[in-house]
């Protein structure tokens, strides 16, 4: 359905404003202005069209009006007796031809300026996946998932709401301010959107496909957005969070990154001779499994029936065997939402999931999966697991 709307209502939706904007002026009553060239140019046109309809409006409905009054019975008006006026039908073909030119010029130009992602400083991947964003900095070697922030307590109602509910991440896409960003967009599974109003970018990423997108921020400030795409349960929980800097502190930014991702390797390599106690694994587990597991499997791990299977009494975490419960989570489930997770944590992380999964709920299965099972299981090179095996 999207895609059957009008040229000019296209480029109005993808600027709605939005109440998250932090840096962008805000206005309840119509579109913000962004903080892009692009933007200003989507307000602009936005608002010669709304004025082009505003003057055809009162015209239509002014003459209407006036008839309606001066021509009524009790005023004495006999109706004319004519038809066909060849003269009429060319004003009323001729002027909104010359309508339409006025508003499809601009709107052209407008769209074609959107399309262009030509000579860029940078280009990023943006990867959608049930319900998370990944960035991948070309040429960098950095990359990092995207996951809401929002806590489980905020969401139950049961701690009062932030002012940044449902709008808060773990990791923020950092931007340097006054470069052009080209973006790259795809998805591992369902159609997501990935949509930041203060930039007038709203773009589908599709599973298969390569979508592009572009952005020159010129004002330092953090902007929020959401996937616009109902991708399914967790749609809502699903935000976009954009730092954007100056040259030197994004600079700085991408220096620690990397530090950091470094940091994490060394550690990921050094967790494969360490041996944790099943509190540790347990306690680690918990924040893993409600970060990235209960949005599906539920908190009390019961699930969903007919959506998503439960973990608490399955024979996954109960009788069957470790390595077949690596296998869920590291290569995922074919056929099924359950995707892999080889990427999205560590060898430590994955072991203390598992262990969590075997010995909470009542499961009790007193297995310690450590993160050198892990690896050893990656290294095996099994076949993933289909929807037919769970």
């Amino acid at each position: 359905m999207k895609r059957l709307l009008p040229v000019c209502s296209w480029i109005a939706l993808v600027a709605l404003p939005a109440s998250q904007s932090v840096s962008a002026e805000s206005n309840n009553y119509n579109l913000t202005r962004g903080v892009t060239d692009i933007s200003n140019k989507v307000y602009d046109l936005h608002m010669l069209i709304f004025y082009i309809c505003c003057a055809i409006a009162f015209l239509v409905f002014g003459v209407m009006f006036y008839s309606i009054l001066k021509h009524r019975k009790s005023q004495g008006a006999v109706a004319a007796n004519f038809h066909e006026s060849t003269k009429v039908e060319i004003l009323w073909t001729v002027i909104p031809v010359i309508i339409l030119i006025a508003m499809a010029i601009p709107a052209t130009k407008t769209l074609i300026a959107m399309e262009d992602t030509s000579q860029s400083d940078i280009t990023i991947k943006i990867t959608g996946s049930q319900w998370k964003w990944h960035y991948e900095y070309f040429g960098e070697d950095v990359g990092f998932y995207s996951l809401l922030a929002t806590s489980q307590k905020q969401i139950d109602g049961v701690e009062e709401k932030g002012a940044h509910y449902l709008l808060e991440v773990d990791n923020a896409l950092v931007l340097p301010i006054n470069k052009k960003i080209r973006f790259l967009m795809t998805s591992d599974d369902v159609i997501h959107s990935w949509w930041v109003p203060d930039f007038a970018v709203k773009k589908d990423t599709i599973p298969g496909f390569i979508n592009e997108a572009w952005t020159k921020i010129e004002q330092p400030g953090v902007y929020r957005g959401q996937c616009a795409e109902l991708c399914g349960k967790a749609h809502g929980f699903m935000p976009i969070v954009v730092h954007a800097m100056t040259q030197d502190d994004y600079d700085a930014w991408l220096s620690e990154k990397k530090q950091e991702m470094a940091l994490a390797k060394e550690e990921a390599e050094k967790s494969l001779d360490a041996t944790l106690s099943m509190e540790t694994l347990m306690a680690l587990g918990e924040e893993i499994y409600t970060a990235r597991c209960a949005v599906c499997h539920q908190a009390n791990g019961q699930g969903i029936t007919g959506a998503f299977p439960a973990i608490a009494g399955s024979s996954v975490a109960t009788t069957g065997e470790v390595s077949m419960h690596l296998a869920k989570i590291v290569d995922g489930v074919n056929g099924t939402a359950m995707q892999s997770f080889a990427n999205q944590l560590s060898d430590k992380e994955i072991a203390a999931v598992v262990t969590y999964q075997r010995n909470a709920w009542g499961n009790d299965t007193g297995d310690i999966v450590q993160a050198s099972d892990v690896n050893a299981y990656k290294n095996q090179g099994m076949e993933p697991v289909s929807s037919e095996e769970q």
